[in-house]
């Protein structure tokens, strides 16, 4: 785990990239801020996290370290024991933390609960959507630290790596470390629903579009050619013919938008 810092104090804001160690969008943003040493308004520790995992160019060396949280000092995996590490260093701070996905270009956060500081901070990023993960938070990050976690667009390529950057200095101008003005959206919340298993295949097909409604009776994808139907309508979130093992993604219902108020007169 690398730490450093801009500014001087003991920072309430965290940024942490490279929890997965395929995942290198995020570790970009972090090392542009260190050679840009922007001017700071309050202190702010940067984590470039799983380094063993990154350097082998793996999303880990033994267990998922988004799953893995609070972890332990004697926890037999590495990703317990960084977790563990992670969750200290992190103590105090509201955390934004970067990933990327194989299902979807475009930005999105997804949060614990949506609560204020959810509320206030989400809308002022270049993001699509907010993600309530609502049942589905367990061993995450967000379940042991306030984290604002962010997908910055599709893993490996070019364009998250610029949006990691984006999303990072959106972020520390939301809460006050970097000058400027944000920009604030209308912002459509998801919750999650279930979890969208798939069998054991050779071959597998998506056929819908991550947070376009899918109506109930449509086929959404398949295994082998053997096509799942909707039994209800729902919003497919991560959804990827090969972005998890042995889940498709998820479900989610449409819960809320959060609408931009208006200017006064």
């Amino acid at each position: 785990m690398r730490v450093a810092q801009l500014g001087s104090g003991t920072p309430e804001i965290a940024v942490v990239a490279g929890v997965h160690g395929d995942e290198p969008c995020g570790v970009r943003a972090i090392e542009r801020l260190l050679d840009d040493r922007p001017t700071v308004e309050r202190p702010v520790k940067l984590i470039v996290a799983n380094e063993a995992a990154l350097e082998r160019q793996v999303r880990f060396v033994d267990e998922d370290l988004n799953r893995a949280f609070p972890g332990s000092p004697d926890a037999k995996t590495h990703e317990g024991r960084l977790a563990h590490e992670l969750v200290d260093e992190l103590d105090g701070c509201l955390t934004f933390s970067m990933h990327s996905t194989q299902s979807h270009a475009d930005p999105f956060a997804i949060v614990n609960g949506v609560n204020e500081t959810a509320k206030d901070i989400v809308p002022q990023l270049p993001v699509a959507a907010m993600v309530e993960t609502s049942n589905f938070a367990e061993g995450r990050l967000f379940s042991s630290i306030d984290t604002i976690e962010v997908e910055c667009g599709l893993q490996g390529s070019e364009t998250a790596a610029e949006n990691a950057d984006r999303l990072t200095r959106s972020f520390l101008t939301a809460v006050g470390a970097l000058p400027g003005d944000t920009v604030r959206r209308d912002l459509p919340v998801y919750r999650l629903t279930d979890v969208i298993r798939k069998d054991q295949a050779d071959t597998y097909e998506v056929f819908v579009e991550n947070f376009t409604e899918v109506e109930a009776g449509a086929p959404f994808a398949a295994a082998d050619g053997e096509k799942q139907v909707a039994d209800e309508s729902f919003y497919p979130v991560l959804m990827s013919s090969n972005g998890y093992r042995d889940v498709f993604g998820y479900s989610a219902e449409k819960v809320d938008v959060l609408e931009t108020p208006a200017a006064a007169d």
